[in-house]
């Protein structure tokens, strides 16, 4: 310049969404988490400056001092939401809840703002859609429970304005990705502009103790997309699983700071939203086959709720040399293992069958407790013998081919004898045994003969 004066530059510097490590120049591969093609460009010292306003509050404590107390909880009117929750909606809670397109995050929490509405002050921030659609939706989920408030606005410095205006007990912003500032030059959903919101959005929580629900973009992979950092920065972190072409709906917790994580709500996709299964073990049974070979009952706990699920397995002899393995909503890899353990263990060959398990309902299990019914499964598929339908399946399984004891081992008999079952099989463990046949098993052998004796 002619004055002497320096033309300040705008750099850029590329961040991992995944684990934050930051690099001069793009890389196709973190040299930190070791994730491919997760690096975004962000421009450096983007935000403008802004006049930070002094607190007077007091921030340091002695331990000893502080007076604890029990978080105050709003029941939502759906149960099942709630149980996942840990009981209902923490007063200035930040909430992240993420699935796939069309799955039914935005149907739920507008159920959730119907709900919540009769008694509380909401406010429903959508990005993505315009009023007369989000009318439309409710019209058909909410009937008469719409005095909420709809802000269309995708400014989240203009959100914040009405809040201050409105002054809700409950926020819903849809989506957190579509959310930017103009104190920053990025796009909206770059890694500054959704971590700018969400920073934002969390001081507005826990200062104003407002409820605030975050919708979020999922990946290609199943992950919440943005950095993160979001997911460690909100006191819950949900997810809605399914299938889009059924019915069928799974809500999990992955994290929550009020209640347990894994927790579980069952949902089915209706007409007028989603409606809560209270009995999620009759639902998934209620289409079970009779008296056909290879399925067993397990007894799977999700999070604090057991669930009597179905589990199916197929063998049938390959044409190829290479035979297949196939797993859906059971862990591939431990059922490469289980199959091992049974050609070594019980002298079976696999080598010339094509291998397939599978979890109905569209639940996916996450814990070893299954590995017994999984066995018992492919042993009835194997000699092509039905199993009772009053039998039920519970234990880990070691490489030695012994039966290992689970936790909750109580609860997850109470439920297959509420569910009509009479005959339970479980590890040589203590546990009650009224109103149904316990049969403890050491190994896998004494199921193989179970099996072949019927």
């Amino acid at each position: 310049m002619k004055d002497g004066g320096e033309m300040k530059k705008s750099t850029t510097k590329f961040v991992c969404r995944e684990c934050g490590f930051e690099s001069s120049k793009w890389l196709g591969r973190c040299p930190n988490c070791g994730s491919w093609n997760s690096f975004d460009e962000e421009i450096v010292g983007d935000f403008k400056e802004k006049k930070v306003k002094s607190r007077n509050s007091k921030n340091l404590y002695l331990l000893r001092e502080v007076v604890s107390s029990e978080e105050e909880r709003i029941k939502t009117g759906i149960e099942e939401f709630d149980r996942v929750l840990g009981g209902g909606i923490v007063r200035g809670s930040l909430v992240l809840i993420g699935g796939d397109p069309g799955i039914g995050k935005s149907t739920l929490l507008l159920q959730v703002a119907g709900n919540v509405s009769e008694k509380f002050t909401v406010l429903y921030v959508s990005g993505e859609e315009s009023p007369q659609q989000i009318k439309l939706r409710a019209d058909r989920i909410l009937k008469e429970r719409q005095d909420l408030y709809l802000l269309c606005e995708t400014n989240i410095d203009v959100i914040e304005e009405k809040i201050e205006e409105i002054r809700p007990d409950f926020v819903i912003v849809d989506s957190i990705q579509t959310m930017y500032t103009e104190e920053s030059e990025t796009i909206p959903g770059s890694i500054s502009q959704v971590r700018y919101a969400s920073q934002k959005l969390m001081a507005i929580a826990k200062e104003k103790n407002i409820s605030v629900f975050l919708i979020g973009h999922v990946t290609k992979e199943g992950a919440i997309a943005g950095p993160k950092v979001l997911e460690h920065m909100v006191d819950t972190v949900l997810y809605l699983e399914g299938d889009a072409s059924h019915s069928f709906r799974v809500l999990r917790a992955v994290k929550n700071r009020f209640g347990a994580t894994h927790e579980i709500g069952v949902f089915e996709m209706q007409d007028k939203g989603l409606e809560e299964i209270r009995n999620p073990s009759e639902f998934i049974l209620m289409s079970r086959p009779k008296g056909v070979a290879g399925t067993a009952i397990v007894s799977s706990l999700q999070g604090t709720r057991p669930i009597l699920m179905e589990v199916q397995a197929l063998l049938s002899y390959t044409s190829f040399g290479m035979p297949r393995r196939m797993a859906t909503g059971f862990d591939y890899n431990r059922f490469i293992l289980l199959l091992a353990v049974m050609e070594k263990r019980l002298g079976l060959n696999f080598s010339n069958f094509d291998a397939y398990v599978n979890v109905t309902g569209g639940i996916k299990i996450q814990e070893p407790a299954a590995d017994l019914g999984v066995i018992a499964a492919s042993l009835s598929g194997y000699y092509n013998i039905p199993l009772p339908e009053d039998v039920c399946f519970v234990g880990e399984v070691g490489l030695a081919g012994e039966v290992r004891g689970v936790g909750n081992i109580d609860k997850r008999i109470n439920e297959a004898k509420k569910m009509g079952f009479s005959k339970v099989f479980i590890p040589h463990m203590k546990a009650k045994e009224e109103g149904i046949e316990v049969i403890k098993v050491k190994d896998i052998k004494e199921v193989m003969e179970f099996v072949r004796g019927l």
